[in-house]
This record gives C-alpha cells, structure tokens and sequence, in this order.
C-alpha cells in the first residue's frame, strides 16, 4: 500500500505546483485532488489545462490518484439527482485526461421521512450508471463510506449490492463506530471484497481507531492501493507530513 494525500485540509491552500513540491519532499507518493481547492483541477479545465495537469504530474514523482468530488445521490428531486450524475460524468472525463483512475464520490446521508431501502435504491442504481460511464473511460467510481446513516459500512454494502457493477467500489474512511468489540474486523469483512484503489485515513495517532489493524487487514487481502491522508488542518503542514510519513511507514511494518 502507497501513502498519499488528499487536499482536504492539507493542501487545499496549495497551488498545484507547490502541492506536488510538498509531496515529494515529504515522501508521499499520490494525491487525491479535492474539488474547489486552490489547486484549481476542476471539470472546467480546457483540454491544454488539462494536458498541462498531466504532465506536470507525470514529470513528477507523485500520482495523480484523480478528483474528490462531492458529488452524491441521495435526492428526490431528479433534477438535482440528475445533476449530479451528469458532474460525476464530467469528473470522470477529467481524471481520465490528467492521469487519473478514478473519481471519489460519497452518499451523504438520508431523506428524512423517506424509507431507507428507497434511498439506498437511488443511490445504487446512479451508482450504476455512473460506474457503467466510467468503465467506458477506465476509470472507478470511489464511494466514501460517509453520511449520515450511510457511513455504516453495512449499509454502503447494501449500495453497492444494487449498483452492482465492478467499478464502483468502496473508499474505505476510517470512520468513528466501525470498531466491535475492540476488533475492526466484522466491520471491514462487510466491504473487503469491494474495496477499490483508495482508503482515507486520518490521524494516525487516534488511540481511538486501530490503524494498526486496518494496515493489517489491508495486508491481508493484498492491498496495493492508496491510503489517503485525510487529516485535520495544520498551521505547518509540511512538518507534519514528515512525521505522518514516518508513522504510517511504522505502522505498516
């Protein structure tokens, strides 16, 4: 497994030649680019801006692991659902011609007053047609297990089941309530097999969320994809990667 950044929080003030700078003196390897950060890698990119992402990226040491959007599924309103299936569309195009492989999307709660099942339904299915778009263009659908309700990984199973398509998959994110009885592992087993390229991680130094045996169980099913650094702001970001670095490079031993 790689260690990479996304610019949520660090980073989001970066422009995109100092974001790659940063990485590589601080050893991470990839970058998840965040939308509406000063990094300015948006779907309004023309296609040159878009060849200069690229290669900027390519004649770096540092992955461009593809866009974190916020787009999401989850609204009766069918324009607004369609909206966001059309953007997440977009994204897709725009991590296909920086270099990227994929694009992070999320659920972002439920409907109140609306049954459940009839949510998780949306969701999955424009799950479907988003990851049937994105297969066309070699790309994932990266579903963040977060919301409101829906950040239970039981219930982004139940997502995935209806969206039911290889390249839509889980963004595993280290969420509080995922650990039972002391053990991540009946919480994890419920997405192992839909894992995709991306995990977010947070602060490695949490006592309250076993990093150690999140690496573990990654090693088990022989992960070979990005943990994100997902972490809270910092007034010396780049100081703090260095010590993040070393920490994540112990607890993966």
């Amino acid at each position: 497994m790689k260690l990479g950044l996304v610019t949520y929080m660090w980073g989001a003030d970066w422009d995109l030649p100092t974001l790659i700078k940063n990485c590589e003196a601080t050893g991470f390897e990839g970058v998840e680019l965040r939308s509406t950060h000063k990094h300015g890698v948006e779907p309004s990119l023309s296609k040159e801006q878009r060849a200069d992402v690229r290669k900027r990226f390519a004649d770096s040491k540092v992955t461009c692991v593809g866009p974190g959007s916020a787009c999401e599924y989850h609204s009766v309103d069918h324009g607004v659902l369609q909206r966001n299936i059309d953007l997440t569309k977009e994204f897709v195009l725009l991590s296909k011609d920086i270099g990227g492989s994929g694009v992070k999307v999320r659920p972002n709660g439920f409907n109140k007053g609306e049954d459940e099942k009839k949510t998780i339904e949306r969701m999955g299915l424009a799950l479907r047609e988003c990851g049937q778009f994105a297969a066309d263009h070699g790309q994932e659908i990266r579903v963040e297990v977060h919301g409101n309700g829906t950040q239970k990984p039981a219930v982004m199973r139940d997502i995935l089941k209806i969206a039911d398509h290889p390249k839509v998959v889980a963004c595993w994110n280290s969420n509080p309530g995922e650990t039972i009885n002391g053990s991540l592992k009946s919480s994890f087993d419920l997405l192992k097999d839909k894992l995709g390229s991306t995990t977010h991680i947070h602060d490695l130094y949490d006592a309250d969320y076993p990093y150690r045996e999140l690496f573990a169980l990654l090693k088990s099913i022989n992960y070979k994809g990005w943990c994100l650094s997902e972490s809270p702001a910092t007034t010396d970001a780049v100081r703090v990667m260095r010590y993040y670095k070393t920490l994540f490079d112990e607890l993966t031993k």
